[in-house]
């Protein structure tokens, strides 16, 4: 590390420190209690998170006042901005009839038809987040193919469960072999079992997909995966990648799986299937179709979603159709997720990602800038990554100084951490696009400047 880098990220923690002297309180208080201070892992940092107090449109404050203008937005849940004012009425229509019944009412089928109509599936439940209804895909599609192996990626997140916890951040002397990744537990408590019943391959690699097929004939059931890989920034398919998975499930009689839980509402109308013009066997969904309640759902052809039907799976939960989360659920859908409003938001990504390409032309630093729907980053690398362990060069103290810098200027320009991107809502106007550009010139110099110094654009593995 350079001294120029050290001083200049050092900098801006010591001006993050004195402008949130609350937030620092709230943790420290929140860690007697709480592990690590916070309720999701995700949410805790160095050298302690920011604490919200309250959030209106596209922006949020924090305890200590400080406004920012929000790309964050519950790790790209909230699409629809911060209390948009037909979900909130939704919301507050529901409250009065009651919250919860666990018996099936009318919305259910109202919200289930508005899934169908957009995306290619027949048939849909509920769930209330990405974790419920990634699991339960993965266990529909073990029953439909009576197979018990599931290919995923590596680097690649799909929820909390045992089968999603395995290489999601493997370190380097885990590896393996680049065209056979080895699988690797995302943490204690995941069993062998699980772990041998995950195979993994490589992102944007249909030869490493192939080479598991043919590992394990007949014993894969599905391949699950997001149709853009967005737990190393935002990582594209390349050109007839999604269709070779289709491809090769199709022909291996497994199932395909799209993970839609960050781009079933936030890359197109349609989700992943209209943008990229490949259809998977399943989709979940969750984040922004719930408008900010917790609302998951999946869906499939009724071949494989009569398998709950005929009992042979089960799949329940109380909190399911929750009628507060279907309220939002159903406003969401009819009112904030619009053609007109893909249009509006499609013209801000447009302009934030050509602004950030034309300041860091313009200062020479070694990055490029990539976006899809609402969703987009800086990446600090100085050509394109095409899977996860492209994404681990990455230095992460000019990152560090880009969030901190940002943030100390009112621009939370995504969640924390160097794996995340921001979101565009659709309360999100051409003012906060302009801020949120002009905040990064006026620090991207001094990144450039840093990154020069250090002589080089990777500085080796690293991860969170």
């Amino acid at each position: 590390m350079s001294e120029k880098m050290h001083e200049g990220l050092k900098k801006e923690l010591a001006t993050y420190e004195k402008r949130t002297p609350k937030s620092a309180e709230a943790h420290k208080r929140a860690l007697q209690r709480i592990p690590l201070g916070v309720a999701s892992n995700y949410r805790a940092y160095d050298p302690y998170p920011i604490f919200v107090k309250k959030g209106a449109g596209s922006k949020l404050w924090d305890v200590d006042g400080n406004e920012y203008i929000d790309h964050n937005l519950c790790f790209g849940a909230l699409m629809a901005g911060h209390c948009h004012p037909a979900v909130v009425k939704a919301i507050e229509g529901a409250l009065h009839i009651g919250t919860t019944f666990g018996m099936p009412h009318d919305m259910e089928w109202e919200l289930a038809e508005e899934i169908c109509a957009r995306y290619p599936v027949e048939m849909v439940r509920f769930g209330s987040s990405g974790t419920e209804v990634t699991m339960h895909a993965c266990r529909m599609a073990r029953a439909a193919t009576k197979r018990d192996k599931i290919l995923k990626f590596e680097g690649a997140y799909h929820g909390l469960h045992d089968t999603a916890l395995v290489s999601v951040k493997p370190k380097a002397g885990e590896y393996g072999d680049p065209n056979a990744p080895t699988s690797v537990p995302g943490g204690m408590g995941v069993p062998k079992a699980t772990i041998d019943n995950v195979t993994i391959a490589a992102f944007n690699n249909l030869a490493s997909v192939e080479n598991r097929f043919k590992q394990f004939p007949g014993q894969i059931a599905a391949i699950i995966l997001e149709p853009i890989l967005m737990n190393v920034g935002l990582c594209m398919p390349q050109p007839g990648f999604l269709q070779g998975l289709r491809d090769i499930a199709t022909k291996n009689g497994a199932l395909l799986i799209y993970d839609e839980v960050k781009t079933g509402a936030k890359l197109a109308w349609g989700g992943a299937s209209e943008f990229f013009g490949v259809k998977p066997d399943m989709i979940c969904l969750a984040k922004s179709i719930g408008g900010g309640a917790p609302l998951g759902a999946f869906g499939a052809s009724r071949a494989v979603m009569d398998l709950i039907s005929q009992h042979k799976v089960f799949h329940g939960g109380t909190y399911n159709t929750n009628r507060i989360s279907m309220a939002a659920g159903l406003a969401t859908f009819r009112e904030v997720l619009t053609r007109d409003n893909y249009t509006h938001v499609g013209k801000l990504s447009k302009k934030l990602a050509e602004g950030y390409r034309k300041t860091v032309a313009k200062v020479g630093l070694q990055a490029y800038v990539v976006s899809a729907g609402v969703n987009g980053a800086l990446m600090l690398y100085p050509q394109e990554i095409r899977n996860y362990r492209d994404w681990t060069a990455i230095d992460v103290d000019l990152w560090r100084h880009y969030w901190f810098a940002m943030v100390n200027r009112g621009v939370l320009a995504q969640p924390y951490w160097w794996d995340e991107q921001w979101t565009i809502s659709v309360q999100h106007t051409e003012a906060d696009i302009d801020k949120h550009l002009a905040v990064f010139e006026e620090i991207a110099p001094a990144l450039a400047q840093a990154q020069q110094e250090r002589g080089v654009a990777f500085v080796g593995a690293a991860g969170h």
